[in-house]
């Protein structure tokens, strides 16, 4: 796998609702921090999202874990796309310490462009292709 340059990283808040008895952050957590990753990307990369008509909607994905979460303000997700298709792209995604960088776990996600008033995946705008493209350089495929 080529290695990604990372442009895009946000710190996320551990709650209190996060741990589960063995002591650590429940695996189940880590898509809620992708989640919120991946908005924050594409408000920061693609000005004005309108998420009343657009969407991106998860095909696929698989996530690796590397290292428990054992600790609560030293943790950040970082998301790039990595791959830009038609009406698809791939992120890939890492939970890590900020702090030592140690990577927690890491996912990549197919993900669609879908219009909520069409009610179906349509083309990725123009306009995304364009700041994504910008934003990630040579890191797309």
């Amino acid at each position: 796998m080529k290695e990604i340059q990372f442009h895009h990283s946000l710190p996320v808040q551990i709650r209190w609702k996060d741990w589960d008895r063995f002591g650590h952050v429940n695996n189940a957590t880590y898509f809620e921090f992708y989640d919120t990753g991946k908005v924050d990307y594409f408000e920061t990369v693609c000005n004005g999202v309108d998420w009343n008509k657009s969407a991106i909607m998860i095909v696929h994905g698989e996530c690796d874990f590397m290292s428990q979460i054992k600790e609560f303000n030293n943790i950040s997700v970082r998301t790039a796309v990595t791959k830009l298709g038609h009406k698809s792209f791939t992120l890939c995604q890492e939970v890590y310490n900020h702090r030592n960088n140690e990577l927690k776990a890491r996912c990549t996600s197919v993900m669609v462009y879908y219009n909520h008033e069409t009610n179906q995946a349509e083309p990725v705008p123009d306009s995304w292709r364009e700041a994504i493209t910008a934003f990630e350089g040579d890191n797309l495929e």
